[in-house]
This record gives structure tokens, C-alpha cells and sequence, in this order.
């Protein structure tokens, strides 16, 4: 689809996939379990309908974009507890309506005074522990609600935080997935006392339904909005944690906290059939994407046919080829001399295509073999063992009346992060440093001050006139760009209707030849698959391994917002 063409032609378009390609199998008819949410003034779409509705709340009492996002950024902190919250980081895109510019907001902490080499390598380390005290890193979500709202917002700290002080103080109910989530992680809470008297209140885990109050989160979130973000940083709160990391022998200091910042930086474009795709920079994955969107470019993925063998094939072989480049380059660009255009550019892109194996369709092998990526290269070269995708993320958009947009993303990194809980505080700490690297020699090893590797990437588009197309993202570790360029394309190639585009089937590629594919991909499909080299699973439908995506589409006619939330999560899309 052309980006001239309208979105309300795109909308006339049967939900059905493309005809099958060359190898591929007919797809059944998708369905559609979630209805079209659509409205005319603004729309809102959360990882919880909390905080979905909390945004919306605000966006009808007149705030902005950014009020209605950290508004909602706080609701999440307290309704999924595990996933983001106060000791965690955050992602913004920040688009301003009136003079159509992007701002991209870092809100992700550094690494401690104490975290050098040196001293890994006295406690006998060889590799930084996925979870535990020192795999903390500084918490930077608090620095950035601030910062968003101050530079951007129209309300203040207090206000934004009023509805998550309320969930946190009088309790919030528990959903499914939120006591499933707990009890699945019931041994990691139990070692943890502070942990333990949160989430299993009388020993056990809390029922779907019953209500989850947490005092002590809601006393952090009171002080914060008291004092701002001297509070977390050179208050009461940053006493309790570093006095709790000096007591368990952990790597941050009093100046590590007091000294942090958020940054403000640019985010990179390229350009994908007509439309122009923003990603966040470095230190995140995020031209992860544009990588894998300018080489499938230059494959004619539309004759394959959605979710053909073939296409399928194909996407995996260029994931690939992204994630090398994207293993050999991530790291703090304070730090290193990454080469940011040179690896977004459609020559780079040729280069790629050009050196994996081919057919003479050009297609770049899948599996791995002769000449392609190698078979180790489907999960971060740190080490990070392969991940499900289930429980560390949020993400969150909004696009309000004026047309300002934002696009934000919260993590902990691992479910309950670093598994560790700052005493009466309940301030649950995340584990973005075990992503730092013990090798010297590595772009992204560690360093007193440095930033850790993120999968963490949200994303917004535009049409070619500059106007917005789309605001999207989702949560899932390294599945993140997988999904987004599956939902990219399922929406310009194939003509889906955004909550369509959404739920459609999607497939995810880890390490080595493992390929994981939702049901209603055909079993000839699987089989052929398994015939080009890879190693197919077919998991359970609509489970968090294939991610959550969400996003808000502009009709480019009539400006009507439209909303899609990933039934795989707790997502909730509203528009008015």
C-alpha cells in the first residue's frame, strides 16, 4: 500500500490473508476476538484497562499526550507490579502535532560506582547473574515521568501519579494473568521477605479477583509526588536503597543515584513502502528493526503470500542477519563509536542480502547455512539466555486531540526483575545490568556509568507528507522487532485491519534453527518449514511468547484515531 492511499480504502479490505506464493499452504480465514475501536477525538491503548482508562480520564479533562502516558505509566507500575514500575527504566517517542518533530526520551538508568570488571572479577564471576543484587543497574522511570512531564506535559507529578497512589493505597483487583503470573513465581517471591509480604499476602498467592493493596509502593509514589524525583534520588528512598545495597553488598551508591539523568536525543528513520518508521536509538535494539524493514524491502514478500513457508522463511533469514549486526553494535553510545546511519542505510541493507546465501529470488537463508548468519545468532551475543517473552514488559500509546502522540515503554527487564525488593519502600528493583558484558574486549562490557544493552524499543510512523500514521509497539524481549515488522506488514502488504493486523498468527525466531509458530499457520506450512532447516514448535494460541502488540492508526481522510490491543495480554484499547 502506498502511503497516499488512504487508510479508509485500507479499512475496505477483506481480513482474509494474501493468496498462498510459491511453497506455501492456503490460510484459513483470521479471526478477530477483539472488536474495531475507533473514535474521532482520541484514543488511548495500555498494557492494563486500568491504565487505560485512567488515561483516558485525563486526556478528557483535558490534559495532553504526555499527561494521559505517564498518567497511565504509573497505573502500570502499581496493576502489573512485575512487569514495570518505580525501580525500573523507560522509553518515550514523543511527537509534537504542531511542528511534526520526534523527540526520543532515555529514561534508562547506568551502572553503579562499583561495577567495574575488576570487581566481578574478585567475586570469581564470569558472567554477570541474570537476577539478584548485582544485576541492578539505576532505576531511570521516575527520572523520565518527571522529565516528560516537564518538558512536554501539562500537568503536574502529583496529578499524573494520583491514580496509581489510589490502586496502590486501597487496593486494585487481581486479574488471571496477574495471579497466575505470581504463583508461577511463587519460589523467586519467597526468597525475598519484603517481596514475599507483598505479593503472597497470608503465604499464599492472591486469588483472580480478590484485591491487591500495596502500602508500601503507594507511600514511595506519595513521596515522589510530594517532592518529585529527589525523592527516589536523594530522599527518603534513595537512603533505603542504598542502605539495603551497602547491607546485601550490592554495586550502587548514594552519587549513582543522586547523579542520574534522563536524555533527550533524536530517534532514527528509514523508510519502508512509503511510509517513514521511527526507532529509538542506542542503547536499545531498536535499528534492529530498521534493518530487518529495509531488507524486506527488497524481497517481494506480497507474492509469497502471509505466513506462507517461504515468507516466513524468508523474514527469519533477515531477523538474522539484523541481530548480528545488532549483537556487535549495542552498547551505550557514550561509550563506543557506533555506526548508527551506516547500518540503517538501504546500501547496508544491499550488503546484507548480498553476502547470505541466495536463491535467484535473493532470498537469505533462514537456517542459518551456507554462508548465512550463524547458528548462534538468534539471541543476544551477551549471553542472554533464550527468553518466552512472558512477563517483563509494558508498552502504552496515545494520541489525543490535538493529534500529539507518544509511544512509551517500561520494563523490569525478567518477571519481578531482579527478584529483589527494597525494604518498606516496595520498590521491586530490575535486572537490566545482567545485560552488560565481562569481556573487555565487548562494546557493551560493563563500566562504572555506562547504560546496558536494551531490548527495549517503541516506534511510531509516518506517512510521506509528514503527517502521522501510526503510533505501535509491544512488549517480548527480543521477539519485539519480530513482531513489529510481522504487524508492519500484515498492515501494508496484506491489507489487515489494525486489530486484524494485531492478532493475525505470528511466528518467533530464537537462537540456532528454533522456530516457534502460533496455531492457525498451516500444518503444511510447519512442514515445509521444518524441510527448508529450521526447527518449527507450534505453541498454545494467544500466549505472551508472541508478544503484545498495540497500537493507534490515523486515518489520513478524516483523522479518526484507531486502536488495536493484543488479546495475547492484558492490552485495552479505548477511543472516543
Amino acid at each position: 500500500m502506498h502511503a497516499r492511499t488512504t487508510l479508509t480504502a485500507t479499512l475496505a479490505l477483506l481480513m482474509t490473508a494474501s493468496a498462498p506464493g510459491p511453497g506455501s499452504a492456503q490460510q484459513p480465514e483470521l479471526l478477530q476476538h477483539r472488536p474495531d475501536v475507533m473514535g474521532r477525538t482520541a484514543a488511548v491503548s495500555a498494557g492494563h484497562p486500568l491504565a487505560a482508562q485512567a488515561g483516558a480520564d485525563v486526556l478528557k479533562r483535558g490534559g495532553n499526550a504526555v499527561d494521559a502516558a505517564i498518567t497511565m505509566a504509573a497505573v502500570l507500575s502499581v496493576v502489573r507490579p512485575h512487569m514495570n514500575g518505580v525501580g525500573g527504566d523507560a522509553f518515550m517517542l514523543i511527537r509534537d502535532a504542531e511542528t511534526g518533530r520526534t523527540e526520543a526520551l532515555n529514561g534508562s538508568g547506568r551502572a553503579g560506582a562499583r561495577a567495574t570488571l575488576d570487581e566481578f572479577g574478585r567475586r570469581g564471576l564470569d558472567r554477570i547473574p541474570s537476577t539478584g543484587i548485582l544485576s541492578v543497574s539505576v532505576p531511570g522511570a521516575v527520572r523520565a515521568w518527571a522529565d516528560a512531564l516537564e518538558r512536554r506535559g501539562t500537568i503536574t507529578l502529583a496529578e499524573a501519579l494520583a491514580p496509581a497512589i489510589r490502586f496502590a493505597e486501597e487496593g486494585f483487583p487481581v486479574s488471571r494473568e496477574l495471579a497466575a503470573d505470581i504463583a508461577g513465581s511463587r519460589r523467586s517471591i519467597q526468597r525475598d521477605p519484603e517481596m514475599a509480604r507483598t505479593f503472597l499476602p497470608g503465604g499464599e498467592p492472591p486469588r483472580a479477583g480478590s484485591l491487591l493493596k500495596m502500602p508500601d509502593l503507594a507511600r514511595t509514589l506519595r513521596a515522589i509526588a510530594a517532592d518529585g524525583p529527589a525523592a527516589f534520588y536523594t530522599g527518603d528512598v534513595a537512603r533505603r536503597i542504598v542502605s539495603f545495597m551497602e547491607q546485601e553488598d550490592g554495586l550502587l551508591t548514594a552519587p549513582d543515584l543522586a547523579g542520574h539523568t534522563s536524555t533527550w536525543t533524536e530517534p532514527v528513520w528509514t523508510t519502508y513502502h512509503g511510509y517513514r518508521v521511527a526507532a529509538f536509538p542506542p542503547n536499545t535494539q531498536g535499528i534492529a528493526l530498521l534493518m530487518q524493514l529495509n531488507m524486506a524491502e527488497q524481497v517481494d514478500l506480497k507474492s509469497l503470500g502471509h505466513n506462507s513457508a517461504e515468507y516466513i522463511d524468508r523474514m527469519v533469514g533477515m531477523k538474522r542477519l539484523a541481530f548480528r549486526e545488532r549483537d556487535r553494535w549495542i552498547t551505550d553510545p557514550a561509550f563506543a563509536d557506533i555506526p548508527v546511519d551506516r547500518l540503517i542505510s538501504k546500501e547496508f541493507a544491499r550488503q546484507l542480502l548480498a553476502e547470505s546465501a541466495t536463491d535467484p529470488g535473493g532470498r537469505p537463508r533462514g537456517d542459518g547455512r551456507a554462508g548465512g548468519p550463524s547458528a548462534a545468532d538468534g539471541e543476544k551475543a551477551s549471553g542472554l539466555a533464550p527468553r518466552d517473552g512472558s512477563g517483563d514488559t509494558v508498552y502504552l500509546c496515545v494520541v489525543d486531540a490535538a493529534g500529539n502522540a507518544v509511544s512509551m515503554i517500561e520494563s523490569l527487564f525478567a518477571a519481578f526483575g531482579s527478584a529483589r525488593m527494597v525494604p518498606n519502600t516496595g520498590v521491586l528493583l530490575h535486572n537490566r545490568g545482567s545485560l552488560f558484558e565481562l569481556d573487555p574486549e565487548h562494546l557493551n562490557a560493563v563500566a562504572p556509568g555506562k547504560r546496558p544493552y536494551h531490548t527495549l524499543t517503541p516506534h511510531l510512523a509516518e506517512r510521506e507528507d509528514g503527517s502521522l500514521f501510526m503510533v505501535f509497539g509491544t512488549p517480548g524481549g527480543d521477539g519485539q522487532t519480530q513482531t513489529h515488522a510481522q504487524v508492519l506488514n500484515n498492515l501494508l502488504l496484506f491489507g489487515m485491519r489494525p486489530q486484524v493486523a494485531v492478532e493475525a498468527p505470528r511466528w518467533r525466531s530464537y537462537g540456532g534453527a528454533r522456530l516457534s509458530l502460533e496455531p492457525g499457520i498451516a500444518d503444511a506450512v510447519v512442514q515445509a518449514l521444518a524441510a527448508l532447516g529450521h526447527e518449527p514448535r507450534v505453541g498454545e494460541p494467544l500466549t505472551t511468547e508472541f508478544g503484545g502488540a498495540q497500537l493507534i492508526m490515523i486515518d489520513a481522510e478524516n483523522g479518526v484515531r484507531i486502536a488495536a490491543a493484543d488479546p495475547r495480554r492484558e492490552a485495552y484499547a479505548i477511543a472516543w
